[in-house]
């Protein structure tokens, strides 16, 4: 699929996902295979972009393209000049938050409670378009509630205020994550509209990737929290995709030392003590199917310094692989 002149290959997307998808991870994952990952929400007040947490969220260097930032807020204008801003820091694609259940963005009319109001949702989309000349992709939720689901209406209006690509996760505001994510509606969509689709929700591993891209006829799909601690996820449903063949899971060996090398990463960008705060989910994620996880993250999680967090990981995976 194309977004713009950005050729998006393989098929497969990072979903944005705020105090995940930073810069670590997004290089990670576009080195086991993404076609492309979209950066953690950035907020669209321009009171917060000079926070050390914001610096860090709009640092793209020696990042591959294409570079996609996710913004989001409830005002046309303010959007429209935080997509400005994020192009001139690197950003070559601009991508809108309203999607996102959670209820601090939601009480604030941001997210997916923006598909409420289908005036302001052609508002921002319009002058988030016409502010930057790199292409604008929305991410959606399929309604507010199962009562409500207006995709196919937010679809359209996207579509003609020039919204060159859209994902669409299989759940409504009111879901959350919870019950399974459906794909009629991704479907319909697919069917009411010219630009590329991208599936998202409950994509797991290469046969749900490959289901979901064959029952929708989506242009892509996008994978979340699947890829959190299995970052290779991507290359193993790209094999599927094209060979029919599973790729056998990662060995041991494999799994530290895509660890090891993300947590020097992490430790490097954030520095200490964040970048070690930090690295404690990625921890416990990646440690979470092995044996002994439990005590290794109790063990971990006391660490203070990256040496110290480095080495007890270390010493985890050794007596794992001995």
């Amino acid at each position: 699929m194309r977004i713009g002149p950005h050729a998006i290959s393989p098929n497969l997307i990072l979903a944005p996902m705020a105090g995940v998808t930073d810069k670590p991870f997004r290089i990670l994952c576009k080195k086991m295979g993404a076609g492309l990952c979209v950066s953690e929400m950035t907020i669209s007040d321009p009171r917060f972009w000079r926070t050390s947490k914001s610096v860090h969220r709009m640092d793209h260097s020696d990042e591959p393209s294409p570079i996609s930032v996710q913004i989001a807020g409830t005002d046309p204008a303010q959007l429209a000049e935080a997509a400005r801003f994020n192009v001139e820091h690197g950003a070559q694609i601009i991508d809108i938050n309203m999607g996102c259940p959670a209820k601090k963005v939601c009480n604030v009319l941001a997210g997916s409670a923006l598909m409420r109001d289908e005036k302001l949702v052609a508002a921002i989309l319009s002058a988030t378009v016409k502010a930057v000349d790199v292409p604008v992709t929305l991410k959606i939720r399929t309604g507010w509630s199962p009562d409500s689901r207006n995709a196919l209406t937010i679809a359209r209006i996207a579509e003609d205020c020039g919204i060159q690509s859209l994902a669409v996760h299989g759940r409504t505001r009111e879901d959350f994550y919870t019950g399974a994510a459906e794909y009629d509606t991704i479907a319909a969509v697919k069917q009411a509209v010219r630009i590329p689709v991208v599936a998202n929700g409950d994509i797991t591993d290469p046969l749900k990737a490959k289901y979901v891209l064959e029952y929708t006829k989506a242009d892509a799909v996008m994978i979340g929290r699947a890829a959190q601690g299995r970052p290779w996820i991507f290359r193993q449903i790209q094999h599927y995709l094209d060979t029919g063949e599973l790729l056998p899971e990662p060995s041991v060996a494999f799994i530290a030392e895509t660890l090891l090398s993300h947590l020097l990463h992490l430790h490097e960008f954030y520095g200490e003590p964040q970048g070690v705060r930090i690295a404690r989910k990625h921890l416990g994620w990646y440690s979470a199917e092995q044996d002994n996880a439990v005590e290794f993250r109790a063990r971990v999680n006391k660490a203070e310094t990256a040496s110290e967090q480095t080495a007890i990981t270390k010493d985890y995976f050794s007596d794992l692989m001995a």
